[in-house]
């Protein structure tokens, strides 16, 4: 009975960096097969550490009896290796090159940014955690003579919000002046995320645009 339950399931390996989206994604919808495993958020940092850890948890999510695995992953920096360990194992990923992009409606993004190449733009999470995701790996706290050599060529900071917080706000255009960039907030909720995971959840496609 637990092994069919467990096929029954969706599992979802995602950043860390959309846990709470996902959680929210899977109450609003009632996705309560849905199940979620997540890796290290700050390994966007270090891209490099995600195929590996992804390759292992596949594993143990097949030896553990789930049949349905859904990557809560974009490209993210890999290289295309999140693409080539879909096709190995046959699962799919979110769409797309990172969560800015689905977030904002991935075609939506890919045409913005086409004239909005000096942006540097901030989720809940990274504006949450702005230090751990930026100042710190940067040691910006350390060498602010850094902040002027790493963000000079950046014009404004893009808050990219899933939800509508006010300490959020504040938070990110205290990014932006940190930086000294321009700051411009834009909702987008949970973006292409929300019918990504609902579709995956009912092993359906996503309904076109």
């Amino acid at each position: 009975m637990e092994q069919r339950a467990k096929s029954e399931k969706v599992h979802v390996i995602a950043c860390g960096a959309i846990a709470r989206e996902i959680l929210a994604v899977k109450a609003l919808n009632g996705l309560d097969h849905l199940t979620l495993e997540c890796l290290p958020a700050i390994w966007h940092v270090t891209p490099q550490k995600i195929a590996p850890a992804l390759r292992d948890k596949i594993a143990e999510a097949r030896a553990s009896g789930h049949d349905n695995i859904f990557l809560g992953y974009a490209e993210c920096g890999t290289q295309g290796e999140i693409d080539t360990i879909c096709a190995e194992e046959g699962i799919t990923r979110l769409s797309g090159p990172h969560c800015y992009a689905f977030f904002t409606g991935t075609e939506k993004f890919l045409a913005e940014c086409e004239t909005e190449f000096t942006a540097f733009y901030l989720t809940d999470l990274i504006t949450r955690q702005f230090e751990a995701f930026v100042i710190e790996p940067l040691k910006l706290d350390r060498h602010p003579e850094l902040r002027d050599m790493v963000f000079g060529n950046y014009t404004k900071i893009v808050y990219l919000a899933q939800t509508e917080d006010a300490e959020l706000q504040a938070k990110a255009k205290w990014a932006a002046d940190y930086l000294k960039l321009d700051y411009e907030y834009r909702f987008t909720g949970y973006g292409d995320l929300a019918p990504e995971l609902t579709a995956a959840a009912r092993n359906t496609a996503p309904a076109a645009a």
